[in-house]
């Protein structure tokens, strides 16, 4: 991109001579928009004539002098090296909005940076001034940029009549240049430039002309770095297009496989400086490895359901071919008022680059065991499988399942044997996963799944769906919402494996309402019908979020369930709900949320329930 630096170099060079820097404080102070902040002992103010579109925070934000106040940089010495400095920068800042003809004043306690040699620094600085006279707006009076590569989109700025801004200029470049690239032309770049401001007229004449170079296509792929992975399996994860047109996303999908793997702390793709043979073009990749094994934890804690703790050992590329293990522990209920100790384990292997570079299979192994109210359950399970990343929006998971479990009720002692072909499908457009602004989620599960000896045949199906919108100032208030909807079609209720009811209540479902405190009492029993899951549910959440500092969120929640007793959202039903409030404080990993709530309807809970844990709710 050297000739479009160029470009830019030369717009400026056209505008320079209007640069002026007064000797005194400015003579225009009572005609201009001010913003005013005390950094320490050094009070800095800035002056904007007419401030249009918020120049003076924009100044503020650019200079030099407001980073180093507030980073504690307040000596004589500092303030003046950051002034000195500022001129150039705050030059560009009104170039690329279109004023070439701003006057810059620069004071410290009334003396003007510039004529402050760098070695006569005052010990001491009390006030600071940015004063601009920004002088008129420059429009293009020609925008010119060709050739342009087929769908390429040139900001809509970049027109005659609108404001003539170097960064405008700028983006057209790089988005002409990107076009050609997008279209498989690597090595294409700004050919030419004319670029002249008439500060008579207060217009640009701008004319870029772009070079686009041949079509490329891929080379070779260029390993280093590599320690413990084996070089044949990096080239199956990189999944390299050697022999195909250029395509920069192509690159960018090459770095996304490897960072999934979890084993490499630093991935850098470069591409070569010159074309090989045939216009192909060579990419060098380099990556240093992390340590393999990673431990974690995790809790959540509720007044009624009592804790949960969590922790996980991981090995990344267990035997040279990015493999990773995974073995989690879970113990919840921990006190729990309504049920006794529950735990989980769980055994997994992945395998990346099975069949295709963005396919990853998996076998897993899992055991459960569960002391609910009304029956005690111990399952256990095998599962292979394959997941499979089509793009960074749309997933898919599909596997074989054995499983086994033993239930112990009213009724005694039943046993449920199934083989199943759990699948999953996910659309993600959330514009940030673990703290969610805009956007939404789409889930679908569907699991058929064959009865052995006295257990039903049949099918699983879940939908769930979230939505987030954002409003206000900086977006500071968000409104989330989620709906989750389930059915079994199938098997009677009595035959249906325990673990695959639905039952609602609890920090995942209904807040305010104890762990799965809803089922239904349809199973005939020696003293009654037993209460169980149901054969279909319903769940509907909504949250206002709002940020009230840049880590501290409030938000205020309501919480809905229905539990049908059969199929297709059939039969007798019960419903619940609950409602509360929470804070939430940002982490690099997530919010910690905590969450405190009551129910509103129904009969199954009663009495405040607190949450505490990692993540927002939904």
């Amino acid at each position: 991109m050297g000739l479009l630096r160029a470009a830019l170099v030369a717009a400026t060079a056209l505008a320079a001579p209007a640069l002026v820097m007064a000797q005194s404080s400015s003579p225009f102070s009572g005609l201009f928009g001010r913003g005013s902040e005390a950094e320490g002992a050094v009070k800095l103010e800035v002056k904007v004539s007419g401030d249009e579109n918020g120049l003076a925070q924009k100044v503020r934000n650019t200079s030099l002098i407001s980073a180093a106040l507030s980073e504690g940089r307040t000596t004589g010495q500092d303030v003046l090296a950051a002034a000195r400095a500022d001129y150039a920068r705050i030059l560009g800042l009104m170039y690329d909005e279109g004023y070439y003809s701003t006057i810059i004043y620069i004071t410290m306690d009334g003396a003007e940076a510039a004529e402050i040699a760098p070695l006569d620094a005052p010990d001491t600085v009390t006030d600071v001034v940015i004063t601009l006279d920004t002088g008129p707006k420059f429009t293009f009076s020609r925008a010119a940029i060709a050739p342009l590569a087929p769908e390429t989109e040139i900001p809509k700025e970049y027109a005659v009549g609108e404001t003539g801004g170097t960064g405008v200029i700028k983006s057209a470049a790089l988005a002409g240049v990107d076009g050609w690239r997008n279209s498989g032309h690597a090595k294409a770049d700004v050919g030419g430039q004319n670029i002249v401001a008439d500060h008579n007229q207060n217009t640009i004449d701008s004319q870029i002309a772009l070079a686009p170079g041949p079509t490329v296509t891929f080379g070779k792929l260029n390993i280093t770095g590599n320690d413990r992975m084996k070089l044949r399996r990096l080239y199956k994860i990189a999944g390299f297009p050697e022999g195909e047109r250029f395509d920069p996303e192509e690159i960018e999908d090459v770095r996304k496989r490897l960072r999934r793997t979890g084993v490499f702390s630093a991935i850098t793709l470069e591409e070569a400086e010159t074309l090989g043979p045939g216009d192909t073009m060579d990419v060098n990749l380099t990556v240093v490895e992390q340590k393999p094994r990673r431990i974690g934890a995790g809790f959540e804690i509720s007044n009624t359901d009592g804790a949960m703790v969590s922790a996980y050992w991981m090995h990344r590329n267990l035997m040279g071919g990015g493999e990773r293990l995974r073995i989690d522990g879970k113990v919840s209920d921990i006190s729990s008022d309504t049920s006794g100790l529950d735990g989980e384990f769980k055994l997994r292997i992945d395998r990346p680059a099975t069949f295709t570079a963005d396919t990853t299979a998996y076998f897993e192994t899992t055991a459960e065991r569960k002391r609910e109210e009304d029956y005690d359950s111990d399952t256990g399970t095998l599962a292979f499988g394959l997941n499979h990343i089509f793009s960074d929006r749309l997933t898919a998971d599909a596997a074989i399942l054995y499983g086994k479990s033993r239930v112990r009720d009213d009724n005694g002692t039943s046993h449920f044997e199934v083989i199943a072909l759990p699948m999953n499908i996910e659309w993600d457009r959330r514009d940030e996963p673990n703290d969610a602004k805009r956007g939404y989620w789409l889930s679908g599960d569907v699991v058929p799944f064959y009865g052995l000896a006295d257990t039903g045949s049949g099918a699983q199906i879940v939908g769930e769906g979230r939505a987030y919108y954002s409003f206000g100032t900086d977006d500071r208030f968000t409104l989330a919402g989620r709906t989750r909807l389930g059915t079994i079609v199938g098997p009677d209720i009595e035959d249906t494996p325990r673990d695959y009811l639905f039952y609602s209540g609890g920090g995942a479902s209904v807040r305010g309402q104890p762990y799965e405190s809803l089922g239904v009492e349809e199973i005939p029993g020696p003293d009654g019908p037993i209460e169980t899951g149901g054969m279909s549910v319903a769940n509907v959440n909504a949250e206002l979020r709002f940020r009230v500092r840049e880590r501290i969120g409030l938000v205020a929640f309501a919480d809905f369930g229905q539990v049908w007793a059969e199929s297709s959202f059939g039969g007798d039903s019960g419903s619940h709900s609950g409602a509360g409030v929470g804070v939430r404080y940002a982490t690099p990993i997530g919010p910690l949320r905590f969450d405190i709530a009551a129910p509103v309807s129904g009969h199954t809970g009663s009495g405040v329930q607190l949450y505490l844990g990692l993540g927002q709710a939904f």
